[in-house]
């Protein structure tokens, strides 16, 4: 089984106390998000689990913790969004240099080829436009470039939740522009592929409707079975995860993350707003066997314990 470790919200910045508590008693429990009634127990027995991958703006709070995955056996890679977005967009992230920094202690610490770099969301609006991403992305990669072996985009959707967000940022003068294609893209997904292959470093794009394949950037897998084992040599599931986007490369993975619970803020973020991360911040409990909440599972069936 491979465990994702968030594409719903961001444990390893808010959530990994709980995490490694979770590691510890090797079981976690998961809400069903469109089912608050279903509880499903997941083993994080280190025998029972082929990754972890994790998604996260900001791994720092992890980072100390590392050794004790380890030591444990445990096999993982990270998905690392670094964008530099101004504050309007991104207003709890990390600033751009620290982002930057902890990347580089990461790759340090578990080596690069463990590092994957998103530059994700691609967000085109009249205050980033294609000499602004040129700019930032060409930047973050030199950077990275001996810390990551691979990149990962996607072009901002306008997803339920951010819709509003985007209507804020459009009264703040901001105006995000959905859909943009033809020739700003095209310069723009070109110079990328440049940049990143001058520096043998592939670039994919993520659950992407829009086929940027003229442009060198392939459909990739974020969750990735032939990634796994060429970093670890063991094989895993090569089942699609039907849960995910038809876009969706990724192989099947269990999710046991919680949606409305991460406190970044970002205004694109698909899995929830700000205001309801910090309120259902306040159900979290580090000791609890479910994100948020006190889910519990008895024998074989999930019970909610109040």
């Amino acid at each position: 089984m491979i465990v994702s470790v968030s594409r719903r919200t961001d444990i390893p910045a808010f959530y990994s106390e709980w995490f490694m508590r979770r590691i510890r008693e090797q079981y976690c429990t998961v809400v069903n998000p469109f089912n608050k009634n279903q509880v499903s127990f997941v083993s994080l027995r280190p025998e029972d689990v082929d990754a972890l991958i994790f998604w996260t703006k900001n791994g720092k709070p992890l980072l100390s913790r590392l050794h004790e995955l380890d030591e444990l056996g445990y096999r993982y890679y990270f998905q690392y969004t670094i964008t530099g977005y101004e504050k309007k967009i991104e207003p709890n992230v990390p600033e751009l240099e620290e982002c930057i920094e902890t990347f580089l202690a990461l790759a340090d610490r578990i080596g690069p080829q463990k590092m994957i770099w998103r530059y994700d969301p691609v967000i085109f609006s009249n205050q980033t436009d294609v000499s602004y991403h040129q700019e930032r992305f060409g930047y973050i990669l030199e950077r990275l470039q001996s810390a990551t072996q691979r990149v990962v985009i996607s072009l901002v959707d306008d997803y339920r939740k951010a819709s509003f967000n985007f209507r804020r940022l459009k009264a703040q003068g901001v105006e995000v522009k959905i859909g943009q294609a033809g020739t700003p893209l095209q310069y723009l997904c070109t110079y990328m592929n440049q940049r990143a292959a001058a520096e043998n470093i592939p670039i994919f794009s993520c659950a992407e409707t829009m086929d940027l394949s003229s442009f060198g950037i392939l459909p990739g897998k974020c969750i990735d079975d032939n990634l796994i084992c060429e970093l670890f040599g063991i094989r895993t599931t090569t089942e699609k995860d039907k849960s995910q986007r038809k876009e969706c490369g990724c192989v099947k993975s269990k999710d046991i993350g919680f949606y409305d619970t991460c406190l970044h803020g970002c205004a694109y973020c698909y899995a929830g707003t700000v205001e309801s991360g910090i309120r259902n911040h306040g159900r979290h409990e580090t000791d609890s066997p479910s994100l948020i909440g006190r889910f519990q599972v008895n024998s074989s069936q999930a019970s909610l314990v109040e």
